[in-house]
């Protein structure tokens, strides 16, 4: 059924008259006549009777009427649904984020955004899995937060902020004076590890075996405030990241650094380019590559 010609019925419902209507469309009457006709056609019996000049509805008019409303209102809620997602400040942002990331990237990026353009939704989705990517999946995830590089080709990343990563320890451990150390010094000492699959502890391994080092994992955490509480409790130590944001958590913690040039870890954003990106969603990404200082997102 046409939807134009259904809004036309409703109107003559209503009281409109076939010349009032045809005014206010355009279009000539018996062109009206012709398409609420065919309508009456589909469904298989009168819809509306004359009275006078206007046009009333029957009983079965009466019935098909209340569906026609209903269909029609879903209709313009739908319609005003995707213009409001393709209103670059009236639509809606999904992220996802790995909790590490909450503490002190995302809650400035987003709060800045939303002072910016009050009128676009933010929708946050925190994240453990890192191993399948958030955006391009099942999820209704447009961008997202991770250190993780995805294998995906179809998934670009743009990095936002380089976190060095530096070895924790406890007050009381012999190093606790000390600014900085090569991780060679660190065979035998027990480590705490976030948990095996995560990206941290595969860079964590990998700047241990270059420096002919195999830790030795003592305990195995699942995120980093847990891991700096063990470090600081004296259960071993850890390589974690530093963000410019950071300040300790617990008193008496020492991170040192590592005689190591690639002892940092890439945060950046990722996004799909299996679909067209929502304007409020490329507003996002160009703020937060804008406010860490980057250049202008790829347009592709």
């Amino acid at each position: 059924m046409d939807v134009r010609t259904l809004r036309w019925f409703q109107q003559v419902a209503d009281g409109t008259t076939l010349t009032e209507l045809g005014d206010v469309e355009g279009v000539a009457q018996s062109g009206i006549s012709r398409a609420l006709d065919r309508l009456e056609g589909e469904v298989g019996t009168p819809l509306l009777r004359r009275s006078g000049r206007t046009l009333r509805p029957t009983r079965a008019g009466l019935a098909f009427r209340r569906h026609v409303d209903a269909a029609v209102h879903e209709l313009d809620d739908g319609l005003a649904a995707v213009q409001q997602l393709l209103d670059p400040e009236a639509g809606t942002v999904s992220l996802a984020f790995q909790p590490s990331l909450g503490t002190w990237l995302v809650p400035g990026l987003v709060s800045e955004f939303r002072a910016a353009h009050p009128r676009v939704s933010v929708e946050l989705l925190s994240r453990q899995e890192e191993l399948v990517p958030a955006v391009g999946g099942h999820e209704a995830v447009e961008l997202e937060f991770t250190t993780r590089p995805p294998e995906d080709p179809t998934i670009r990343w743009r990095v936002l902020v380089r976190e060095p990563l530096l070895l924790a320890v406890g007050p009381g451990h012999r190093w606790a004076g000390r600014g900085h150390l090569d991780l060679a010094e660190a065979a035998g000492e027990p480590f705490v590890a976030t948990h095996p699959r995560s990206h941290l502890w595969e860079v964590t391994l990998r700047l241990c075996r270059d420096a002919g080092v195999e830790p030795q994992v003592a305990l195995v955490c699942q995120d980093l405030p847990t891991t700096r509480a063990f470090v600081a409790a004296g259960l071993g130590v850890a390589v974690l990241p530093v963000p410019d944001a950071w300040t300790p958590t617990h008193e008496g913690l020492t991170m040192l650094h590592l005689d190591d040039a690639r002892a940092y870890r890439d945060v950046g954003i990722a996004w799909s380019t299996g679909q067209p990106m929502l304007p409020s969603a490329r507003l996002f990404l160009e703020h937060a590559v804008r406010r860490t200082g980057q250049d202008a997102p790829d347009r592709r």
